[in-house]
């Protein structure tokens, strides 16, 4: 069974070597006594285990160099802005990061790469494994949202530790009051939080994408598992992908199939298309590829067709993120990012009527 063991902040690096000697060891067999200390750290709870699930060899094999030269290498399994989880082996520590001083990445290691600005919004991440749908869901899967408003519901996904969440304007366009919905594994099972004070950020509906962002007073040290964007230049037809949102308010659905084609024209627009079921409530959630990257943003499907299910290119997506500015909300005009009906058919003449 693998353990959690959580490092203080203020544990030095020599403290940390202590705790590995001090870690749980098999049933029956004899602990070592503990050395004496002038000041030993505080005790700290045990962080949930959901936070840090177990991928085995689809974890990233690293060095982390701590304060004081010592050294500790293993697994990242997952990683904050503030914390590095790594599995030791016969534990799973929880390392501040301002103790590392330096990480030096394995074979297969994964390298995060950013957006490319001062302000990154989204990350994209190199040497990502491919995973079976069980990791990648395991994996990825929190970061998954439910967005709702007064007159109804869809899915969304976190691009940011911080906050910052992407779904289709069509599920909140014309509403000011959005709460977003957060499901996270613990060692009790499945923690469901409500975030309500949720600001809208960006909408265009004419690429159907809004940006959204809890906000920090409420969210707090609440931690948000983000998603990596993919690049549709490597997108194949026929390579497997997967959809996770709330199909008709079910949520954590997940459901499976391959790209059709990548490139689908309709309505002037280009989508993915794909047999990975869609349906209404997936709406803004993502369509993950094989390692686990946001490819695109699910938006709609043909009624009474199967395997018809359309996603927004993630090209799309960043390109929005990178204009953000240009379709700020406007919150005295919820219909902000004008949608034109189209103009009535002219009728025929009644020539009864004249």
């Amino acid at each position: 069974m693998t353990t959690l063991m959580m490092i203080p902040a203020r544990t030095t690096a020599a403290a940390v070597l202590l705790l590995c000697l001090l870690a749980p060891v098999a049933a029956g067999a004899p602990r070592p006594a503990p050395l004496p200390q002038d000041d030993p750290p505080p005790a700290a709870e045990p962080a949930p285990l959901g936070t840090t699930p177990d991928l085995g060899a689809a974890g990233t094999l690293d060095e982390l160099v701590l304060q004081g030269g010592s050294s500790l290498q293993g697994r990242v399994l997952k990683e904050t802005d503030a914390r590095i989880y790594l599995d030791v082996g016969w534990t799973v520590m929880e390392i501040p990061k301002e103790m590392v001083t330096e990480r030096i990445a394995g074979s297969g290691a994964v390298v995060e790469q950013g957006s490319g600005g001062a302000d990154d919004l989204y990350s994209r991440a190199g040497g990502l494994p491919d995973l079976t749908l069980e990791e990648a869901v395991e994996r990825y899967g929190e970061g998954v949202v439910v967005v709702k408003q007064p007159g109804g519901l869809g899915s969304g996904f976190v691009v940011r530790e911080d906050g910052y969440i992407i779904t289709n304007s069509h599920v909140i366009q014309g509403e000011t009051k959005v709460s977003v919905t957060v499901h996270r594994k613990t060692a009790d099972g499945v923690e469901k939080k409500v975030f309500e004070e949720v600001e809208i950020i960006s909408v265009n509906p004419f690429v159907d994408l809004a940006l959204i962002k809890i906000s920090e007073e409420e969210l707090g040290d609440f931690p948000l598992t983000k998603v990596y964007f993919g690049d549709m230049n490597n997108v194949e037809v026929g390579e497997t992908v997967f959809a996770v949102g709330a199909p008709l308010g079910m949520e954590r659905s997940v459901s499976e199939g391959i790209v059709s084609i990548k490139n689908r024209a309709q309505d002037g627009k280009v989508y993915i298309q794909t047999t990975a079921a869609i349906n209404g409530g997936n709406s803004g959630g993502p369509l993950f590829n094989s390692k686990g990257e946001v490819i695109g943003v699910n938006s709609w499907h043909f009624m009474f067709a199967e395997g018809m299910n359309f996603s927004i290119p993630i090209d799309f997506v960043t390109h929005f993120i990178a204009n953000r500015d240009a379709f700020a909300f406007d919150r005295d005009n919820p219909n902000s990012g004008y949608m034109y009906l189209k103009p009535p058919r002219r009728k025929k003449p009644d020539p009864m009527r004249d």
